[in-house]
């Protein structure tokens, strides 16, 4: 079923794999630096806003972007990496070469979430609150209308059985070199967000690696709430699970619940 659901920062897992795979080609060093501004500062969560603040502008080597993209899923490295591998278009022809399926890539953090909310992107919104004030602004029927149509059609959608197999491709060696694969997956199994979402439910012995993604909320309405991974078992058996909700009005703790049990349910099923 090729359904597509929101991806919100799933989404950067093919923008790092793009990366690596330039890198495979010899067209981009992971020691090569990148410079980031604060005209380069995008929305939410970015932990590394703090530094181009303070200092005006950075340079980053592609690796610290990559760990942090995926690790810390900072929404400002991503979208550089997003700039160094040539924007949008150079991921969806990634995704189109690799024969990826049913996946879509959206227009980069800035111009996604303020398209979500009903605004024209303002640089300005980077900083501090101004986004959130300015969503706030925005007349509610007008704001849940730009909500409906993102979720009628995700522009960063993506079906669940193709993120899947995607992602025993990538377990596989199908769509890096070796050390690219290598790397990739050692980053996954390092990310800190979604510590209660499918990694709570992994069994001990087993490893887990993963991708979370989270949406913007119009109450009573949650979306983009998602995990992605690769759980692997003491015997060494891999399971790809995607848990993608496009919209929901359950509560966190709900989600988290629901989550753990898919993930609980994989091993058991492997036990049995």
């Amino acid at each position: 079923m090729d359904e597509f659901f929101p991806q919100q920062s799933v989404s950067k897992t093919w923008v790092v794999l793009t990366v690596l795979d330039m890198v495979d080609q010899g067209k981009l060093r992971l020691d090569q630096k990148v410079r980031i501004t604060r005209d380069d500062l995008a929305v939410f969560h970015q932990p590394i806003r703090d530094q181009v603040i303070a200092n005006g502008s950075i340079e980053v080597s592609i690796l610290n972007l990559l760990e942090q993209a995926i690790r810390a899923s900072d929404n400002t490295a991503n979208d550089s990496l997003l700039r160094t591998v040539g924007g949008p278009q150079a991921v969806t022809t990634f995704i189109a070469r690799k024969n990826l399926g049913a996946i879509r890539f959206g227009p980069g953090e800035r111009a996604l979430q303020s398209g979500i909310a009903g605004l024209d992107w303002k640089q300005e919104y980077s900083i501090g609150q101004r986004f959130y004030a300015a969503r706030d602004a925005v007349p509610l029927v007008t704001r849940k209308a730009a909500l409906d149509r993102y979720l009628n059609d995700p522009i960063d959608g993506a079906s669940p059985q193709a993120i899947v197999r995607a992602l025993a491709k990538l377990a596989k060696g199908e769509l890096l070199s070796a050390s690219s694969t290598r790397l990739m997956l050692d980053i996954m199994s390092r990310t800190s967000s979604g510590p209660n979402r499918l990694k709570a439910g992994v069994p001990a012995g087993w490893s887990f690696l993963h991708k979370t993604g989270t949406g913007q909320v119009l109450p009573p309405v949650s979306t983009g709430y998602n995990d992605i991974g690769i759980m692997t078992a003491p015997d060494g058996t891999r399971y790809a699970v995607a848990v993608m909700m496009g919209s929901t009005t359950a509560s966190i703790p709900q989600r988290m619940t629901f989550m753990q049990f898919v993930s609980r349910s994989v091993a058991s099923y492997h036990q049995n």
